[in-house]
């Protein structure tokens, strides 16, 4: 887990972002290198056909128990820095400081 060391895109591990089609906000957890899951996924969910060779990005997603994949090309930087409200925050990160999330550990 944690590959973003290794991974250079647009968005980093605990920052916040806001889904540029479905709104919602979240933090990034985790981030691919490019899309890693199963084409069955893909083609049900991914339904805007974003592209697989770009990162794509493990959210928790506010207010929400389940976290969520994201192309790069759906996210957008959050213009308000209110923390985020999920059960797995603690999982993932130290602490909020007022714009960003803090990683427990990137070596995970």
């Amino acid at each position: 887990m944690n590959r973003a060391i290794e991974v250079s895109g647009s968005f980093h591990i605990g920052q916040i972002v806001v889904h540029r089609r479905f709104g919602y906000r979240g933090v990034i957890y985790d981030v691919d290198p490019r899309f890693m899951l199963s084409d069955e996924w893909y083609d049900r969910v991914a339904l805007s056909r974003p592209p697989k060779d770009l990162p794509w990005y493990h959210v928790l997603v506010d207010n929400l128990d389940s976290p969520t994949y994201v192309s790069e090309r759906n996210l957008e930087s959050a213009k308000g820095y209110e923390p985020i409200r999920h059960p797995l925050i603690e999982r993932y990160f130290a602490l909020f400081n007022g714009s960003s999330y803090q990683p427990l550990n990137l070596r995970n």
